[in-house]
């Protein structure tokens, strides 16, 4: 026997308004403010746009009746006086209103009484869903239209066959008559459901709202999303331009989102406004849902993505391959045979780096190329003993390599070269109470550690020709083939399918990606780190592995092995504070 299970429509997400019970309320009281009483309610219940009951009771007050409110609404303290009080008129009122949206004019005031009148008796408010019609008409009418939305204006227009008379029953029967033009009127512009009415009285622009059709065909899959509009560019020329990528575990939730209150961006707004469709892919991961949103906004580099506005520009410190190397920063790794450090997302954090590594070896620090031919004069670094100031000849080249050749050791496999000379400097530091500099010092050494754990984990990946890896997820396994850091492909095993069967079919379908040049990954670092987070999550298991995913055993240590502890031990904390300690 075979059970098909039907994809539930875009209607079904929410409470359909032709099967939503709706109670209209409205209240007399004694006046506006905290201290007034209820004199009367009245509210009518509808279900599938029919009156299916009536409520309406006068309420004794206990309070004086001001004179000007009795002119308003005919109720005398004369006419109150035999009334039930507020206690046995509230809980009637809310079984009648059982399991049904509240709707009144200028919900606001009636809710809130009500609400007061149950906190007085000790009962839980129900929580009923509120509709105001005054925020409802404001989205709806224009001001050719209607005046205002006074009830008595918005019941001749809609021509309502009772006129409000400031009686609650009279009154909740008049708005009856408003929500149904209303209603009528939002069912035009996409609003099925009682989710998209509680919505659109958010303060949406009607632009934005007219466009929440776009979202009707979305899939509810994880994927990436593309608002897209045809545009002339700047030749003139009217051409599809993808305007913001963005990446969902449940695509149709998160495209909707756009053209409700939820999204607050006002960049958003106008990139609603302007786009003319939306265009989804499913994906069968999030992994593959994380790298086709990177993939898709570096190929189109969309306006209204901060990513395309300010891209991540790496930079890597390079210790140059010359007679006399020395370090440089610079934007990218060439295959000139210098090794690189790195990457860096910030200069500031390459000089960081090149400044840890000035504290531990004599190394040049000058730009200029030198030869062993043609001697200068030594610079302030070469008196203080910082640098071994080749440029004068008093070092040989073979001695200036055996340093400069400790300095790539370090870079590449062993920082402790590194982080081991400066902790004599960092101890002389405490002792002076030089709390500031100590800091400064500890972190480019924390600089230079992050950067030597990024690049690891991003060398061992490029190393690999493939790697087959699978977590559990909540609906069986995630599969990854990754072939020199690339995201190659991509699976989803289901319960009652076999692991290593669904990994051989994506091996097979993958992407056939070259070796790197230069050590580094074959796709974008923001890609290469995702994947390589993905692979370091706990849980995660190895089906096939070519090559070594592993580190130097020195090539990285954890900040935590610093000597930064020794430094919060003896500076107070307001240094403390200054430094970032």
């Amino acid at each position: 026997m075979t059970t098909t299970t039907l994809q539930p429509s875009f209607d079904d997400l929410g409470r359909h308004l032709a099967t939503t019970p709706f109670v209209v309320v409205d209240l007399e009281t004694t006046g506006a403010g905290a201290e007034a009483s209820i004199t009367e309610v009245g509210a009518v219940r509808v279900e599938g746009g029919e009156v299916v009951g009536e409520f309406q009771t006068l309420v004794n007050p206990h309070a004086h009746i001001p004179p000007l409110i009795s002119v308003l609404t005919g109720i005398t303290n004369a006419m109150v006086a035999d009334a039930p009080r507020v206690d046995q008129v509230i809980p009637p009122f809310l079984e009648f209103a059982r399991d049904a949206v509240l709707v009144a004019h200028n919900a606001g005031f009636d809710v809130g009484f009500l609400k007061r009148a149950c906190a007085a008796q000790h009962l839980l408010w129900p929580g009923f869903p509120v509709v105001d019609t005054v925020a409802l008409a404001r989205g709806v009418l224009m001001r050719d239209e209607v005046p205002n939305v006074k009830l008595g204006t918005l019941a001749h227009h809609f021509r309502a066959p009772e006129a409000p008379n400031h009686r609650a029953l009279t009154d909740a029967r008049a708005t009856v008559h408003v929500l149904h033009g209303l209603l009528e009127r939002v069912g035009n512009l996409g609003v099925h459901t009682l989710e998209d009415l509680l919505e659109f009285t958010r303060g949406v622009s009607p632009q934005r709202r007219a466009k929440r059709t776009m979202a009707s065909d979305v899939p509810a899959a994880p994927g990436v999303y593309q608002f897209v509009a045809d545009l002339p560019d700047h030749d003139g020329v009217v051409r599809r331009q993808v305007l913001y990528v963005g990446k969902s575990v449940n695509l149709r939730n998160r495209v909707r989102s756009y053209f409700t209150a939820a999204e607050k961006r006002p960049r958003m707004e106008e990139m609603v406004r302007i786009s003319t469709a939306v265009e989804t892919t499913v994906c069968r991961t999030p992994l593959e849902a994380e790298v086709l949103e990177l993939r898709l906004i570096a190929a189109h580099a969309p306006r209204y993505n901060r990513r395309s506005k300010f891209p991540e520009r790496q930079q890597w410190l390079k210790l140059t391959d010359e007679p006399f190397p020395r370090l440089s920063v610079v934007r990218k790794v060439a295959d000139d045979g210098a090794c690189y450090f790195g990457p860096f997302s910030r200069r500031e954090a390459a000089e960081q780096a090149a400044l840890a590594v000035y504290e531990a070896f004599p190394i040049r620090q000058c730009s200029e190329r030198l030869s062993e031919r043609r001697q200068t004069g030594r610079c302030a670094l070469g008196d203080l003993g910082k640098c071994l100031a080749p440029c004068d000849g008093t070092t040989a080249r073979v001695d200036y390599i055996t340093v400069t050749d400790a300095v790539r050791t370090s870079l590449t496999v062993d920082v402790r070269g590194i982080l081991a000379a400066p902790r004599a400097k960092l101890g002389k530091l405490i002792a002076a109470e030089r709390f500031e500099e100590a800091g400064r010092l500890t972190a480019r050494l924390e600089a230079f550690v992050r950067a030597s754990t990024r690049a690891r984990r991003l060398e061992a990946l490029a190393r690999c020709p493939q790697v087959v890896a699978a977590a559990r997820c909540e609906e069986g396994w995630d599969v990854h083939v990754i072939r020199h850091g690339r995201l190659a492909a991509a699976a989803r095993v289901r319960p009652g399918e076999v692991v290593q069967a669904v990994a051989r079919d994506a091996v097979l379908a993958a992407e056939h990606v070259p070796a790197p040049v230069g050590g580094l990954p074959a796709a974008t670092i923001e890609e290469a780190e995702r994947v390589g987070a993905w692979l370091e999550r706990p849980g995660t298991r190895i089906i096939d592995i070519e090559g070594d995913w592993a580190w130097p055993l020195h090539g990285s240590i954890a900040l935590t092995d610093l000597p930064r502890h020794a430094l919060a031990e003896a500076a107070p904390a307001a240094v403390l504070d200054r430094v970032g300690a």
